[in-house]
């Protein structure tokens, strides 16, 4: 059989070769592709004849979890894994919901990324034990509400911006809409958290990780 072709996106250069090095050792993987951002991904992503991408959650321009939404969308058939530094059980949450097939933690990408991508192409759900029993524990609570201050993938795309400096003006740009949409965005987007200036939603950002600190 062939080879898994994959996709690897990160904008750390190091941590890309890095993670290529533990993909192409494995016999039935083999990187073909890479980008360093979320625009970049998406682009090869419905470009290139991969049949998995490999996104970091927290890459700049556009984060991993709006290119995977993008991707599931515009290309259905590919697979989709989430990598982040970040343990935190609402980013795997999310990464489900962005139509990835699992979520692998940085730290333990040489044990657990070749089992993820060949679980990912056997279309099963890679996810580590405790995220599994806090996404169990909120089903069996109420298996039909969201949290109240859950932002959507645009609103996240928004807070990453403007936590990288980006002013309303350049924000509009980068995301194809215009400068009203964005201020109507932060608006919504700060009553939803319970903030109130761009420090606080710097914060956020980083605690999310869609931006490092």
């Amino acid at each position: 059989m062939s080879p898994t072709r994959i996709l690897l996106a990160d904008d750390h250069t190091l941590v890309r070769s890095g993670l290529r090095m533990i993909l192409d050792a494995a016999a039935d993987l083999e990187v073909v592709a890479e980008a360093a951002d979320g625009v970049e991904a998406v682009e090869r992503g419905l470009r290139e004849d991969v049949d998995l991408a490999v996104l970091d959650v927290a890459m700049p321009g556009r984060t991993g979890l709006h290119a995977a939404h993008e991707l599931a969308r515009q290309r259905p058939g590919l697979r989709l894994l989430m990598l982040s530094m970040h343990d935190a059980e609402l980013y795997c949450l999310q990464a489900l919901k962005a139509g990835a097939c699992g979520y692998v933690l940085k730290s333990a990408a040489e044990r657990d990324l070749v089992e993820a991508c060949r679980a990912a192409m056997r279309g099963e759900t890679f996810l580590y034990p405790p995220t599994v029993r806090t996404l169990l524990r909120a089903w069996l609570d109420d298996p039909t509400r969201a949290p109240a201050n859950e932002l959507t993938a645009r609103e996240e795309e928004v807070v990453k911006l403007v936590a990288e400096s980006h002013t309303s003006e350049e924000i509009a740009d980068l995301l194809h809409i215009s400068r009203r949409t964005v201020e109507r965005h932060r608006e919504n987007i700060l009553a939803k958290l319970g903030l109130t200036d761009r420090i606080q939603l710097t914060r956020y950002a980083i605690r999310r990780g869609l931006i490092d600190a």
